[in-house]
């Protein structure tokens, strides 16, 4: 009989549905500190880049939409490229009067390793349509140079 009983606790036992309530209570108390008017403006953002290698040039693209060229800063210092920036919220419409803010604003900051040498003094910057496009020149050890072949 104390089989039976065993038995029917253990096919009602889950030892996980306590950590699903947990989840979800959690993801309730960060939907509302992120969900608050006005609560954007406090957190960073870091811009999404692609980086991609051409014959000649290091090139990268940043999507920086709604930030101002004025508000971008680059530098670079030995083989690393710093992008520095700020996206200002919109000033129009009052805080109390937002229901959702998704979108990041703030200052952002990325520091991006180069995977090769560039002539620093030679890099071009471009920004159109929310999008920072940097070319970087190889410096002339890194590009590839096709070898002859000499038959004796």
């Amino acid at each position: 009989m104390a089989d039976r009983w065993r038995d029917a606790y253990l096919a009602r036992f889950d030892p996980f549905r306590g950590l699903a309530e947990i989840q979800k209570d959690l993801s309730r108390a960060f939907d509302r500190y992120f969900d608050e008017p006005g609560r954007a403006t406090e957190r960073t953002w870091a811009p999404p880049l692609d980086v991609y290698e051409t014959k000649d040039d290091l090139v990268m693209t940043v999507e920086l939409p709604g930030v101002k060229e004025k508000d971008v800063r680059l530098s670079i210092v030995g083989e690393v490229l710093s992008l520095r920036g700020q996206r200002v919220p919109n000033s129009e419409v009052r805080e109390e009067n937002y229901h959702r803010i998704e979108r990041w604003s703030g200052s952002f900051e990325r520091h991006i390793q180069l995977p090769i040498s560039v002539q620093a003094d030679k890099v071009r910057a471009t920004y159109r349509d929310g999008v920072l496009e940097i070319r970087l020149p190889k410096v002339e050890e890194v590009k590839p140079r096709e070898i002859k072949i000499e038959v004796g």
